[in-house]
């Protein structure tokens, strides 16, 4: 793309690729307990156990909010998420992983990272894509601490 290495091209063609790949491989994976990547990312994110609004798991789920709704559905139907009226604004609606779903989140977790593993990706990597996440993103709410994701 570029005579530069490490040229802005090349560094959005390099992420954008590893990201559909990764995709990819942890999709086979998924497709074993009859998950998707987005409803993993979902799973992901309410296994922290706060609860979250649907507006926000939108958003770090990458998906529109109808297309969340479906998804979020089909995770309440097969007993892994149950949504509440947030206590402190009623005209929102938080979602949360059930005792089922946490256990089921803990159970693919460990495939998640095992098929990671096999990729050796260094820790550091995903320390530093997510350093780069919160400054392009500043808004980002998200605590490495915390983190649950395929990544830790």
């Amino acid at each position: 793309m570029s005579d530069v290495p490490g040229a802005p091209a090349d560094l959005l063609r390099s992420l954008t690729r590893a990201e559909r790949l990764l995709s990819r491989r942890l999709g086979v994976v998924l497709a074993d307990d009859g998950l998707t990547v987005e409803a993993w990312r979902v799973l992901c994110l309410l296994a922290d156990g706060e609860g979250h609004p649907m507006s926000e798991v939108s958003a770090e789920a990458s998906l529109p909010p109808g297309t969340l709704t479906k998804l979020v559905d089909q995770l309440v139907d097969r007993n892994l998420v149950f949504r509440r009226v947030d206590p402190f604004d009623r005209r929102r609606i938080r979602a949360y992983l059930t005792i089922r779903g946490q256990r089921e989140h803990q159970r693919v977790d460990e495939r998640v990272r095992a098929s990671l593993a096999e990729l050796g990706v260094p820790p550091e990597l995903v320390d530093q894509l997510d350093d780069l996440v919160g400054r392009l993103d500043p808004t980002r709410h998200h605590d490495r601490a915390d983190a649950t994701g395929p990544h830790r």
